[in-house]
């Protein structure tokens, strides 16, 4: 083995980006389902469900 292939084959796993497209899916996985998360538990808190009662009722009684 010449110096050349040895510093080509030193390079490949240097750079090699094996298996690097599923380890960024389940990041992504994981974050999307911790936000979703987040947003439902803001969503379904008592103060934000009486503020969009309030807009939907508010909105139903309107006259025009």
């Amino acid at each position: 083995m010449t110096r050349t292939d040895l510093s080509d084959r030193l390079a490949a796993l240097a750079t090699d980006d094996d298996g690097m497209s599923t380890v960024e899916y389940a990041v992504g996985t994981i974050a999307a389902a911790a936000f979703a998360a987040l947003l439902y538990a803001i969503v379904s808190g008592d103060d934000v469900m009486a503020a969009l009662t309030g807009i939907v009722e508010r909105a139903l009684s309107t006259t025009v």
